[in-house]
């Protein structure tokens, strides 16, 4: 792949899911889907206090977040937190 990277949209429940190509599979930006399962308004707080309850999650957050560049609403290119879909089974 070029270093020109694929980035594109998914809808789920009518709401956009940000997703970006890395090393030859889709990542999901994590606030995203947080936002989609949850309805949280802060997502934030809500990933934030997620961690807290669960050690476990917490201390692999590093291996199962990856930041990669997506754009934020704002129309700026930003580092995301994103997950693939290994981790998010």
């Amino acid at each position: 792949m070029t270093t020109k990277e694929i980035v594109k949209l998914d809808l789920f429940e009518g709401r956009e899911i940000r997703k970006t190509m890395h090393n030859g599979e889709w990542w999901f930006s994590v606030a995203d889907v947080v936002v989609v399962l949850t309805d949280s308004v802060d997502t934030r707080q809500y990933i934030k206090r997620m961690r807290q309850r669960d050690s476990e999650l917490d201390s692999y957050w590093g291996t199962i977040c990856t930041p990669l560049e997506l754009m934020a609403p704002d129309g700026k290119r930003r580092k995301t937190n994103c997950a693939n879909t290994e981790y998010a089974c």
